[in-house]
């Protein structure tokens, strides 16, 4: 760790086998664990809890204060699991007092240019490819994958096991196990290449497709739907999963896709 070129806060609280490159600052009050490397000209500002085996790559930002005119300057943090890669000028604010703190979880990848803003909690085995943006408050549960460019509006939720296109804009919940793309976002399908890929049998994927016909394509609206859901289609930890999502969703789900919205 003695890197010469590097600055680190003797505050700071970090592991004896981290890897710091030439040109990195490193505040105070900051916690990183075994193995971890850290790339050239990275900047962990104060705050920063950095856990096991991550990579940061060159010109990320990790820490710095929320981009929020309602912050006061609280004490708050960024806390990131373990096996966390976060690529090329990624940047992750802390938080505010809304929740004291932003959460990356376990074996996340993201990729260059990635923003995640303030309070955000992003579960385990999520990918943020290049350019994503989430504002503030956006939860992004365990397995997601958003694509490049895409923005997430603040207090939205991306469910887990879902996929959304590049290019696409996110102003609504985005429901567990579903593909979502075009503009206004619109349900396109199920995940089902990506479920198969992590173990779903072909009876669970084809159980969750008849859930979101009877949602999206059917013409009933979300609560008519709920309700034929819940008399009819058999308890399973998935429907149960989705029941729960649209339940819970502050912002609303979003639409089913229709060429009629295109004209």
């Amino acid at each position: 760790m003695n890197q010469p070129l590097a600055y680190v806060n003797p505050q700071a609280k970090v592991a004896a086998n981290v890897v710091i490159e030439p040109f990195v600052s490193i505040d105070k009050n900051v916690i990183i664990e075994e193995g971890t490397w850290i790339g050239s000209n990275v900047t962990i500002m104060e705050g920063a809890r950095i856990g096991k085996n991550c990579k940061i790559f060159p010109g990320a930002v990790i820490s710095a204060i929320p981009q929020d005119l309602k912050f006061a300057g609280e004490e708050t943090i960024v806390k990131i699991g373990n096996n966390v890669t976060i690529r090329e000028f990624a940047t992750i604010n802390r938080g505010t007092k809304a929740s004291y703190e932003t959460v990356v979880g376990d074996n996340t990848l993201l990729m260059a240019y990635v923003h995640v803003a303030h309070d955000c909690v992003i579960g385990n085995n999520v990918i943020l490819a290049n350019a994503a943006m989430l504002a503030g408050h956006v939860t992004v549960d365990d397995w997601a994958i958003i694509g490049g460019m895409v923005p997430v509006h603040q207090f939205c939720h991306i469910g887990t096991h879902s996929i959304i296109a590049g290019g696409s804009g996110v102003g609504k919940d985005v429901p567990p196990y579903t593909k979502a793309a075009r503009d206004p976002l619109s349900y396109v399908g199920v995940n089902s290449i990506g479920l198969r890929r992590r173990g779903f049998s072909s009876e669970v994927i084809n159980k969750i497709q008849e859930i979101y016909r009877i949602i999206f394509i059917k013409g009933y609206n979300v609560s008519q739907a709920v309700e034929i859901i819940e008399a009819k289609v058999e308890a399973t930890p998935e429907r149960d999963e989705i029941l729960s999502f649209i339940a819970n969703s502050s912002r609303g789900i979003m639409k089913g896709y229709s060429r009629m919205r295109e004209k």
